[in-house]
């Protein structure tokens, strides 16, 4: 029996969040619980089992399969979450078109990378294999969040252009295919006299077995042999994310993703998912995009634009070209059941599920009480080196790796909003007529008609002198900016925020967070590494400059090109430079000083990209023989007093803080047997990456109560009806009343963005666009006039419809098909 969920159902269903702060909340701080043991389960089944026996407490696999799905929800044992941010994408390598072992990859040709989006029915693997817990997905865009809602005309016409037409995928395959030198043998391609064999990677933990399955079978109708790799996280990573692709070790990979919050903007996702600037892995380094598609994207990541109709446009030529680059296929958008123990919460991400939240460490609880042990079963864990510059990007590591952290401020898992953490206010200053709006109270919005930066603004670093350059050196003729943020951290920052070594943060951990940010992408540094160059060049197009007003109470400025939609976005951006949360996790000066000793030595490599090119080891700070050597470069420290960057750090760092650091992380080490510090609720106690197991203790010394991100309301996800006349008059035109409800009662008209409709005639011709006009709150008008009546050609036609909520960044839609007369 196939459980089929509808988007609308689930969403209503979805499960509210909320925690009854008892009394003793007052006293408790950081984790409500004492302990969180991580082990390695990769077989969803077994895992449900284990939870039911009580060995484990949580899975952060989000479930899609329809059997599982109906066992969890029958099981009183078992409770569970759901979300909408879980994706799956079919990664192609592009490197060729002859590998290095003189073998033909097909998949360098970006015409036959394209043909694959035909060749592939994106609804049979959303029905079929997913049981309904799924949508088809065409593009980098999430179907769940707010973007696709806003150009789902534009994308809506992408989607039909490229809909299942598997005779056309033959066509254009077999035409690019012989221009390559391949000839169709008794029905399979050979080249040199040699079968063309394609090297698919198949993840079979969970559906994507059955994905790849069917993948590889229309592959085969094509005329390819497919050798079918069936492949485990921890076996598969070292090929398509770590490996060279030109050795010609893999050709395809059934690629699964988790966002990591509601993304209100998903416009960095053509630049993270199809340029250089994505990650420093060799996978990467080897995106060749067209330059017109790569300036798109880099604009797009960059905020760089003024209004929203070019915002619009770039969006409108980045999703086609997209499509023509076609590094990977976008397959569906998953429906995630979240399965744990019914007597253990945690704040779930509506977008990202449990295993990408940012805040589970801060909210996981049992019985709503204090104390005690959780046990969460990871689907793959360990897999790759942890260190905060250039360390692991696996979903599952990052989810521990979270728990051991915090960063300034923290995404609301149900809107996406940015809340303040360790931040107490932010004022945004944007040039007018900018598209920019805010939702909370923690940021004050500003509209001016310019912004000047001032002269003494650090703009650029210089690597040999180991200095930043002023706006005043470099930009003699002045320099202005879109944006301007001033940040405000909290008074206590530097007094109660402790590192788990028990050293206290400071404005050395600020400031080399924010070096780090320009120095590795320097020739001139001796930790430079060519993979941190595309992320860096692409931020400086934007990056105007920052300026530290004031050190205690921490206060600083941000100028920037940058525009984003949502005020709090921008503010992100300005803590992020500041804050000491790197790219891969938490990083305390006198723990990166170590990492930076080693790399300047050439023993160990922040990035697996240099790692390879040094022909050393990817840097580790958690096991294997990277602590060898961490160690022996943190007691040369501790004897030379060695403070990195010393002409900036030296003005603020004393010779008794450098001492006392590294004395503190000595000690650690004694005791933990790691380097791995963060400031979070929870800290590494052990992991041993043999049995796969990470165990997290509660950080006493954590500052803030334990209720601080407690008491979630249910998110008001908005449910649609579409209600209107099945017959429509060319000459009359025809109104439809739009409702748009939760939990059955109206929504109000102040909470909703937008509403727009689309009209496409029998033949999927998009005819008009527009917004629904609000009559009251829960209603609004769709008006066809006579005129637009008339534009739609006589026969069945659909209106399709898009709902954006402001209060939860979760679209709603809906539909209505009418027959049009004369």
């Amino acid at each position: 029996m196939k459980v089929r969920i509808s988007r609308i159902v689930l969403l209503v269903v979805m499960l509210s969040f909320i925690v009854s702060a008892g009394s003793s909340a007052a006293v408790r701080t950081g984790a409500w619980v004492d302990e969180v043991v991580f082990v390695e389960e990769t077989d969803p089944n077994k895992a449900i089992a284990r939870i039911e026996a009580g060995e484990l407490d949580i899975y952060t696999l989000g479930i899609a399969q329809a059997d599982l799905v109906k066992q969890i929800q029958s099981s009183p044992k078992l409770d569970y979450e759901i979300s909408f941010g879980s994706y799956n994408e079919l990664t192609l390598n592009p490197a060729g078109p002859i590998f290095d072992n003189g073998k033909l990859n097909p998949f360098a040709v970006p015409a036959i990378r394209e043909a694959l989006n035909w060749l592939i029915d994106r609804d049979y693997i959303s029905a079929e294999v997913f049981g309904g817990l799924g949508v088809a997905r065409y593009t980098p865009l999430n179907t769940a969040f707010p973007d696709y809602a806003r150009y789902a005309d534009v994308i809506r016409q992408l989607e039909l252009k490229y809909a299942y037409d598997p005779a056309k995928a033959k066509e254009v395959i077999t035409a690019e295919m012989q221009k390559l030198g391949a000839a169709l043998v008794n029905g399979k391609w050979t080249y040199k006299g040699e079968q063309v064999t394609l090297i698919f990677l198949i993840r079979p933990e969970d559906e994507r077995r059955q994905v790849g399955d069917y993948i590889a079978s229309q592959l085969e109708t094509v005329g390819f042999v497919v050798d079918r790799q069936y492949k485990t996280s921890a076996e598969a990573a070292p090929l398509w994310n770590a490996g060279d692709p030109k050795l010609g070790q893999w050709h395809l990979y059934t690629g699964g993703w988790t966002s990591t919050l509601v993304n209100r903007d998903l416009a960095d996702n053509f630049s993270f998912f199809h340029t250089k600037r994505g990650m420093a892995s060799p996978l990467w380094m080897a995106y060749e995009p067209d330059p017109t598609f790569d300036k798109v994207a880099e604009r797009l990541s960059n905020g760089d634009f003024s209004t929203a109709d070019e915002r619009r446009e770039l969006f409108a030529q980045a999703l086609e070209m997209a499509f023509k680059d076609s590094v990977r296929i976008w397959l569906n958008d998953r429906i995630s059941i979240w399965p744990r123990s019914a007597n253990v919460t945690m704040a779930t991400d509506v977008g990202a599920g449990m295993s990408a939240s940012w805040i589970w460490g801060l909210t996981i609880r049992r019985d709503e009480g204090i104390g005690g042990k959780v046990s969460i079963g990871n689907t793959g864990m360990l897999v790759e080196p942890w260190n905060p510059v250039a360390g692991t990007n696996w979903l599952y590591d990052n989810m521990i790796i979270r728990g051991t952290g915090e960063t300034g401020v923290m995404p609301d898992p149900f809107t996406g909003l940015y809340r303040p953490q360790r931040v107490e206010k932010a004022e945004v200053y944007h040039l007018e007529g900018l598209p920019v709006m805010k939702s909370l109270d923690w940021v004050d919005l500003t509209f001016v008609k310019e912004i000047k930066v001032p002269g003494d603004t650090w703009v650029d670093w210089d690597a040999k002198n180991q200095q930043f350059i002023p706006a005043a050196q470099k930009y003699p003729e002045g320099l202005s900016a879109k944006t301007k943020v001033v940040v405000h951290f909290a008074k206590n920052l530097f007094t109660d925020v402790k590192w788990h070594d028990g050293s206290t943060l400071s404005m050395g951990d600020i400031l080399l967070r924010l070096i780090l940010s320009f120095d590795r992408a320097k020739p001139e540094s001796a930790i430079y590494d060519e993979s941190a160059v595309p992320d860096f060049e692409a931020f400086m197009q934007t990056f105007k400059g920052v300026r530290i007003i004031q050190t205690n109470p921490l206060v600083v400025e941000y100028y920037t090109d940058t525009v984003a939609l949502d005020a709090e976005y921008v503010a992100e951006d300005a803590v992020y430079l500041f804050w000491p949360y790197m790219a891969q996790g938490p990083a305390s000066w006198h723990a990166l000083a170590l990492g930076i000793k080693a790399e300047t030595a050439k023993e160990l490599a922040f990035s697996k990209s240099k790692a390879d090119l040094l022909k050393v080891e990817w840097m580790n700070y958690i096991a294997g023989p990277s602590l060898n050597i961490l160690n022996r470069h943190m007691e040369a420290a501790l004897a030379e007093t060695y403070l990195p960057y010393a002409g900036i750090l030296g003005k603020y760092v004393s010779a008794d803080e450098i001492t006392a650091r590294y004395n503190n992380i000595k000690n650690w080490y004694a005791s933990k047997r790691h380097f791995w510090l963060g400031t979070g609720a929870l800290y590494l106690d052990q992991v041993r990456t043999v049995e796969k197991i990470a165990v997290l203790k509660r950080f006493e010394a954590f500052p803030d109560a334990a209720d601080k991100w407690a008491g979630f309301s249910s998110p008001p996800i908005a449910s649609v009806q579409v209600v209107g006349a099945n017959q429509v008059r060319r000459s009359a035109g025809a109104n439809f009343t739009v409702n748009v409800t939760f939990d059955g009662e109206p929504y109000a008209v102040k909470d909703v963005d937008f509403v727009k409709y689309m009209v496409f005639d029998s033949r999927d011709n998009l005819v008009l666009v527009d917004e629904a006009t609000a009559v009251k709150d829960g209603e609004w008008r769709i008006s066809l006039s006579a005129a637009d009546a008339a534009k739609i050609p006589i026969g069945t036609a659909r209106i399709e419809l898009a709902v954006s909520p402001i209060a939860v960044s979760i679209p709603a839609f809906g539909n209505i098909q009418f027959v049009v007369l004369p």
